[in-house]
């Protein structure tokens, strides 16, 4: 029984965006373990505050992640 924890920046990701992200997962590990354990896969989004993850030393904003996804 997996269970399957995604962390994101909060405001980043809409309810439908985080909706896609727990089906598709799902999906992806069922593919490897097989239909039968799809009801005990689970998958969590945990949201973090703002500028409370960082990298390369630098905090992140939720805007940060937004221009860098924008491109």
């Amino acid at each position: 029984m997996p269970l399957v924890d995604i962390q994101v920046i909060e405001g980043v990701f809409t309810s439908k965006q985080k909706a896609d992200m727990i089906a598709k997962v799902t999906d992806t590990m069922v593919g490897i373990e097989g239909e039968n354990l799809r009801g005990v896969t689970w998958v969590r989004v945990s949201e973090f505050a703002t500028q409370t993850w960082g990298i390369g030393g630098h905090p992140l904003s939720t805007e940060d992640v937004k221009q860098m996804a924008a491109g």
